[in-house]
């Protein structure tokens, strides 16, 4: 390895296919605790935490095989002692030798995860006082409403409308005050978010002038391939640093706006990528799959969205399926004049309780796989691809027999009539 990449401002370390770390330089085992080089030639999976370990098999490394790269992806790192260390990796996939190898940019990320909770808690306070606020407006609104009828009613008894005012009054008050309230707190969130955007910005902004630095030669002559990786780490600064900036500009409003590239393409086409990722989970657990996809059916949606969507609900049916299990996946045509496409993942798992399907894809909702335990995860994944699927004008459905399996049901708008439709390689 290069002294000036061995010795470099973040850690860097390569894996093949089968996980093995082949490289890994001084930055990366200091932070992680180690005196010397003890990781290469070990499996990859040794400094990851167990959820991390889980994400890597399912989407990590897949999505690196799938695209060739991967950009801003948050893993949590186990070090010499045991101990969690949150890191973004950029990774890259090329041939080396004649082998594929999977290159990774690693930075550690210190203040990230707490800035997030408290951006969050600002958030949720902010819509606590707007709510409370709403919830006296409506009050004072109501009493209004009282005391114009009691004005009404004693129109002629001139002391008791008099007093009867007086109150209006002081509700008026009372929502004035409120009011100023409430723009207190905006503006106490508005603070917050622009101390926020400074501190998050400042490390940022430090990472591309070390970069420049060494682009320059400062530290020393530099490779071009360097000077490509230090491309890279500034393109990624900056990549990073707009996603700073909406999610500031997110936790403004009470919700975000998705740009969605809608574009005909075959269902065949829409599904072949998404299947290999989920390969080596089928093969280890005996799963077979099988699929129906008419040739001639195609569909109208955000292929980069549909396919999240697709990799979401066959990584769940693997999860809640038993070894041996099946998984199927079909399409067809649905409505009057075929003006809806339907895509079914089916599976013979566990199933899911009648009581929950009302609410499974709500936020934070988890299947229980047996009574002492909960699936892994989140519990965001169907809430996300719900919200995906109904931004592309379709819709997420399910059903299932508790025992016998469930079957998830993406509808899509059908592709437009044309004379060919687009299905890339």
């Amino acid at each position: 390895m290069d002294e000036l990449l061995y010795d470099a401002p973040c850690g860097f370390l390569s894996f093949n296919d089968s996980g093995i770390i082949t490289l890994v330089n001084r930055t990366l085992l200091k932070l992680l605790g180690y005196p010397s080089d003890v990781l290469t030639g070990t499996a990859v999976e040794h400094i990851l935490t167990v959820p991390t370990r889980i994400f890597y098999q399912t989407h990590f490394f897949p999505l690196i095989r799938m695209h060739g790269h991967a950009e801003e992806v948050f893993l949590t790192l186990r070090d010499a002692d045991g101990n969690d260390v949150g890191v973004l990796v950029n990774a890259i996939r090329r041939e080396r030798a004649g082998v594929m190898a999977n290159d990774c940019a690693v930075m550690r990320v210190r203040e990230r995860q707490k800035y997030e909770q408290e951006l969050l808690a600002a958030r949720r306070q902010a819509e606590l006082a707007s709510e409370e606020s709403e919830r006296r407006r409506a009050e004072l609104e109501e009493a209004n409403d009282q005391l114009e009828q009691q004005a009404l009613e004693l129109e002629l008894q001139s002391e008791d409308l008099q007093a009867l005012n007086r109150q209006l009054e002081q509700h008026g008050i009372e929502l004035e005050g409120m009011r100023r309230e409430a723009e207190e707190a905006n503006l106490a969130k508005s603070n917050f978010l622009a101390m926020m955007s400074h501190e998050l910005r400042t490390p940022l902004n430090a990472i591309s002038g070390y970069a420049q630095l060494l682009e320059m030669g400062v530290h020393g002559p530099v490779t071009d391939a360097q000077r490509e990786s230090l491309s890279r780490i500034q393109q990624s600064q900056r990549h990073l640093l707009r996603l700073v900036n909406e999610i500031l500009n997110l936790a403004r409003i009470e919700s975000g706006h998705v740009d969605y590239n809608l574009a005909d393409i075959a269902v065949t086409a829409l599904v072949s990528p998404v299947l290999p990722l989920v390969e080596p989970q089928l093969q280890q657990k005996g799963i077979s799959l099988e699929q129906d996809l008419p040739a001639d059916l195609a569909t109208r949606a955000d292929v980069e969205k549909a396919q999240q969507i697709l990799l979401n609900l066959l990584s769940n049916a693997i999860k809640f399926t038993p070894a041996g299990g099946r998984i199927s996946v079909t399409a067809a045509a649905r409505g009057g004049g075929d003006d809806e496409v339907v895509v079914a993942v089916t599976d013979t798992g566990i199933g899911i309780p009648a009581a929950m399907l009302e609410t499974i894809f709500d936020p934070f909702v988890q299947v229980e796989i047996s009574r002492s335990r909960r699936g892994e995860g989140t519990g965001l994944g169907l809430a996300i691809s719900r919200d995906l699927a109904e931004g592309m004008k379709g819709r997420l459905e399910a059903t299932s027999v508790e025992g016998s399996g469930s079957t998830f049901y993406l509808t899509l708008p059908a592709a437009k009539p044309t004379p060919a439709v687009s299905n890339p390689a």
